[in-house]
């Protein structure tokens, strides 16, 4: 069985966009400002330029491998198919637990509005509600994540409009003075701010996992790429470029609750009140799709053999859904009554941090050495842009604490072995497929 093409580019835009969540901007600003000193249009410049040189490595390889399942595809067939299968366990874990963030995240909130209702009830409840979402159907799931994304961006055109109205005169004058370090602020403090609220713009990437249910997905993935990436850019740069110009200094009583303080400053309690309903609808939208993304995935895993086939591999005889792999990823999603969300997010990162260093070292190895494309503007985009790419995802893995580190480093070790027992005591998950990666055209 197939999956049914049914998305077209505006429907995969809004797919990446709820993966990745406009109003995660607000809930990471406390820790974002403090880092960043304030300068947070510089260090949101500074990462929108740095993820977008990682966005064209994706672009790069959506073009040339037009299958499902990104980074681990591209590894597997531009460098090694087992370096392919240790990146995509690792990049497991950015799929996996970005549900576990979504229903934990859902649950406090609910529970912060409905006290009497314990977190676990509505983490529970939403889980199924995720499950139910993914199994009717991805055009379902479009169909949502296309509204709930409009009233998101809506309500930060609502925030910005808000700004725009109690800025004081004159600010026109100083429209570049929140771009540039004052004081002892040098570029140091606006890379540490770009190292922070990079994690705004983690999920673009997912969008390559739906290319087996997208309409002409070779010209659709990359375009829906490009898109999500500038438009969340220009969003995060403007909304912070207003907020600075409009309140050039903050202070907040609690970092983790500076969005809804900053609710309040600008436009008092009935701005607050709005902003937690949005808030939780994007939670739901962004937990819909990070359960499509991570079952796209564990199916791909699972139809070429990496994972077992004949459990992984399956496809809901009506809807053509992955009911199998939803399956996986509701009951791990279940960790969320159990795992801190600093915990679920460190995960997150370490595995999308590692998915961006290998994807710009496919496009290296498949375009540049493979297929040796060596002209001026060639060596730009498959050697010199990926190198800058992977640097900078590098960098930002050395940034992770040892805990995170050596949790992956664990998880890791977990996958060599279990590849290590498929290869040795159950069937090889490369060897019957070599054929079938032989046989896959791909047009230039």
């Amino acid at each position: 069985m197939t999956y049914q093409k049914t998305l077209k580019l505006f429907q995969v835009v809004a797919l990446g966009l709820a993966w990745m969540s406009p109003m995660i901007y607000f809930t990471v600003y406390g820790l974002a400002y403090e880092g960043s000193k304030g300068m947070m249009t510089g260090s949101y410049s500074m990462a929108s330029a740095a993820i977008l040189l990682t966005a064209i490595s994706y672009i790069v390889m959506s073009k040339r491998f037009s299958s499902s399942a990104s980074a681990y595809t591209y590894v597997k067939k531009a460098i090694h198919p087992y370096a392919g299968f240790l990146v995509g366990w690792v990049v497991l874990l950015e799929y996996i637990f970005s549900p576990v963030i979504s229903c934990l995240t859902f649950g406090l909130y609910m529970h912060a509005q409905f006290p009497d209702i314990p977190a676990s009830l509505w983490i529970i409840a939403i889980n199924l509600i995720f499950a139910v979402v993914n199994i009717v159907g991805i055009k379902f799931s479009a169909g949502l994540s296309k509204i709930f994304v409009v009233v998101q961006v809506l309500f930060l055109v609502l925030f910005c409009l808000y700004l725009l109205k109690g800025m004081a005169g004159g600010a026109e004058a100083v429209a570049i003075q929140p771009l540039l370090p004052r004081g002892d602020w040098g570029i140091s403090t606006v890379l540490t701010g770009a190292s922070l609220v990079c994690f705004s713009f983690l999920g673009f990437d997912t969008v390559t996992t739906l290319a087996d249910e997208t309409i002409n997905a070779r010209k659709t993935i990359p375009r829906a790429i490009l898109l999500i990436v500038v438009i969340s850019s220009v969003m995060y740069i403007a909304v912070s470029m207003l907020t600075k110009l409009a309140f050039p200094s903050l202070s907040f009583s609690n970092a983790d609750a500076a969005g809804f303080e900053l609710m309040k400053l600008v436009g008092g309690a009935g701005l607050q009140s709005l902003f937690i309903s949005v808030l939780i609808l994007a939670v739901f939208t962004q937990g819909v799709i990070a359960v499509t993304s991570a079952s796209r995935l564990l199916h791909v895993m699972g139809s070429d053999s990496t994972l077992p086939k004949r459990f992984f591999g399956k496809l809901h005889a009506k809807y053509k859904t992955p009911v199998n792999s939803i399956a996986v990823v509701s009951l791990v999603s279940l960790l969320a009554l159990v795992l801190s969300l600093e915990t679920a997010i460190k995960f997150v990162s370490l595995g999308a941090l590692t998915a961006f260093v290998f994807v710009n070292g496919s496009v290296i190895a498949q375009m540049y050495v493979k297929e040796k494309k060596r002209s001026f503007m060639q060596t730009i985009v498959y050697l010199v842009v990926p190198l800058c790419g992977a640097g900078f995802a590098f960098w930002l893995l050395t940034l992770l604490d040892r805990t995170a580190l050596f949790m992956g480093l664990c998880w890791l070790l977990v996958g060599a072995a279990y590849h290590l027992y498929r290869t040795k005591l159950a069937v090889p998950p490369f060897s019957k497929n070599v054929s079938l990666i032989n046989r896959i055209s791909v047009d230039e």
